[in-house]
């Protein structure tokens, strides 16, 4: 799985030939490298605050080191902070177009995030710069795999199979964990195989991170609508179509 994945992801215990050079005491280079081997004491620690605290003074001092965005990015991932951990891979990748751990990190936040297309993309170019790179070779298989219990989920929606639907979003969450629309997708599996309490907890748990989530306030207008609560459904569907017009 993606956490498994990162569990085991390494941070970048020393400078590249494309980083610092300069290291005289009181320059800003050798306090960016003490403050990233601080955060890479604290992210061995798994004290993941303490290490985004460091590798952000360090891109601070010096924003133009690959491998200290690299660093913020794989503590990122280990929150769960997806889409900063993305941020912060891309633009290691923008400032060094060889940093294999950038790309490899930019595909496992895009797979987790359940973007396949772009995390293939990703993976392919970890391939180009090291190709017998494990990892890579895994998770693209894992993304192309995902992509295709997507398609499945959705035929099995046009024939009414929620069951399997049901089935086949819970092997696309287990390799995208933070994507919305696989949850949404399953959500709405649960409420239309009468299964109201699961689809109701699985939106509540979406509109605690998202409380705007327009598809979650569906899910659960459904789960209302079935279960007879006409009014209340009415209410949520009203609030949908005010945050989702079209």
């Amino acid at each position: 799985t993606i956490m498994t994945d990162v569990d085991t992801m390494e941070v970048d215990p020393q400078p590249t030939e494309n980083d610092v050079v300069d290291l005289t005491d009181e320059s800003p280079e050798s306090q960016a490298e003490d403050k990233k081997n601080e955060g890479n004491t604290y992210y061995k620690q798994k004290l993941y605050q303490q290490a985004l605290s460091c590798y952000t003074d360090a891109i601070n001092l010096c924003p133009n080191t690959a491998a200290y965005y690299g660093n913020r990015a794989a503590t990122y991932m280990m929150i769960s902070r997806y889409k900063d951990a993305l941020e912060d891979a891309r633009q290691s990748v923008r400032l060094d177009d060889a940093f294999v751990k950038g790309y490899l990190r930019e595909g496992k936040c895009n797979l987790a995030l359940g973007d396949t297309l772009s995390a293939e993309r990703s993976f392919r170019r970890v391939l180009e710069l090291e190709k017998g790179n494990q990892s890579a070779i895994e998770d693209l298989k894992a993304a192309k795999a995902v992509r295709e219990f997507e398609d499945m989920a959705e035929t099995d929606f046009q024939k009414g199979d929620f069951r399997r639907a049901v089935f086949c979003m819970d092997r696309c969450i287990e390799k995208c964990p933070a994507c919305m629309r696989f949850k949404i997708k399953k959500a709405e599996a649960l409420a239309l195989l009468g299964r109201y309490q699961e689809a109701q907890e699985l939106a509540n748990d979406m509109l605690q991170r998202d409380h705007l989530n327009a598809d979650a306030i569906y899910v659960r207008g459904m789960c209302l609508y079935y279960n007879d609560n006409i009014d209340k459904a009415y209410q949520h569907f009203q609030h949908v179509l005010r945050l989702a017009p079209d």
